[in-house]
């Protein structure tokens, strides 16, 4: 991914408000963050409870949406993130749902999937040994590959039929 300033995470989310933007507060380790080793970029928000960022990349070009974590947790023993496949302790995997963007999300519309209570993703894929005793991994880079397919995907979705701001 290539390395994004503060104004070009801000200026990727398509389905934010006015309000959203002005309280996107970066990941404490921003200036910190590994371009170069990051297949999309996310994040819970550090201030505001219940909200989180995924930006990914697309044509060269950063495309972001606003998550919002469901409340409360689930009463299944594990689960499975949609975007990397890991299947993690229930309470690791929360549902994430994103206004859909443009005139949908002015109407209420939105998307959402199972995703990594933590949006660490792009660290899980890279891990060695499997989290849970019935998980099959495949190769590092089958897995990083589908990993930033489906986040890409999922971005996708939120911003399908909406003009996209640049």
């Amino acid at each position: 991914m290539r390395p994004l300033t503060e104004d070009d995470v801000r200026s990727s989310f398509a389905n934010a408000s006015p309000d959203d933007l002005r309280i996107v507060a970066l990941p404490t380790d921003f200036l910190l963050a590994d371009w170069d080793h990051l297949d999309f970029f996310a994040w819970r928000d550090p201030r505001t409870r219940g909200r989180g960022y995924l930006i990914v990349e697309v044509e060269g070009e950063p495309r972001g949406v606003v998550l919002r974590a469901a409340e409360g947790t689930s009463r299944a023993r594990s689960a499975m993130c949609n975007v990397c496949h890991t299947m993690q302790p229930a309470d690791q995997v929360a549902m994430f749902t994103a206004r859909r963007a443009g005139a949908a999300g002015e109407h209420g519309d939105s998307v959402g999937t199972y995703i990594c209570t933590d949006l660490s993703c792009h660290e899980n894929v890279r891990l060695a040994m499997p989290l849970a005793p019935s998980e099959v991994r495949a190769s590092v880079d089958l897995r990083i590959d589908g990993t930033t397919r489906r986040a890409v995907a999922f971005v996708d979705r939120v911003l399908e039929n909406a003009e996209v701001r640049r």
